[in-house]
């Protein structure tokens, strides 16, 4: 590890100041990756262009965003992976157009699309200090962690067909909890070395923030929407 440290960085600098150079750009990268989110969000709720539904519509997400993964982990190494990057995070964005046009639907819908906000960016907090100072491994909870999200994927899938309210809530809550978890993973793995390149940091990192999000206002939206 301290070898491939050095290959990348070159030798000036101990190991803890090079893995606080890649946590610090793998943060200011998180923040900037905001801004297309937000503003793939805002084209899609202006303009109503909202993806396909149903089972071609999550085969269509998926394989655009693994395309956009695929695309992100062939470039890391480079300046373009950044743009790439930030091209993915405007596509997701544009996903969260449904959830975000229901939402606003309610007479409350702009207090929980900030709710869902200060949740997400709550959970973000804890979990990434509790990493950076807590002397416990986590790196164990990698395989269980992929095994919840393979669960999760199935049990979307299905519920594409059964259409179940109360599967729904079970869903986003295990979501929640999966990729809470994920972050407090994937930020020890950068402050202990085991994840070098902030790109592919920055990306775990805003998946399990984006789907944080996502879920927390699905959740929200089932239980605190009001028409009134």
């Amino acid at each position: 590890m301290q070898s491939n440290l050095q290959s990348t960085y070159g030798h000036s600098g101990s190991l803890p100041a090079v893995r606080h150079r890649v946590l610090r750009n793998t943060y200011w990268l998180l923040a900037l990756s905001m801004i297309p989110t937000v503003l793939g969000a805002f084209i899609g709720v202006q303009t109503g262009m909202a993806p396909p539904g149903g089972a071609f519509g999550f085969i269509l997400f998926m394989a655009l965003a693994f395309g956009f993964i695929f695309a992100i982990e062939k470039t890391k190494d480079s300046a373009l992976g950044v743009f790439v990057l930030l091209g993915f995070t405007f596509f997701m964005g544009l996903m969260l157009t449904p959830i975000l046009t229901r939402t606003l639907g309610f007479a409350n819908g702009g207090t929980l699309i900030m709710a869902a906000f200060g949740g997400t960016a709550a959970i973000l907090a804890v979990m990434a200090s509790v990493a950076t100072v807590s002397k416990r491994d986590f790196s164990a909870m990698g395989k269980w962690l992929m095994a919840g999200v393979v669960v999760l994927l199935l049990a979307s899938v299905a519920n594409i067909f059964l259409g179940m309210s109360a599967l729904s809530i079970v869903i986003s809550v295990m979501a929640i909890g999966i990729f809470s978890a994920f972050i407090l993973y994937d930020v020890q793995r950068i402050v202990n070395g085991g994840e070098t390149n902030y790109i592919t940091a920055t990306l775990s990192i805003y998946l399990s923030v984006y789907n944080i999000f996502a879920n927390f206002l699905a959740l929200l939206g089932l239980g605190g929407g009001s028409r009134d």
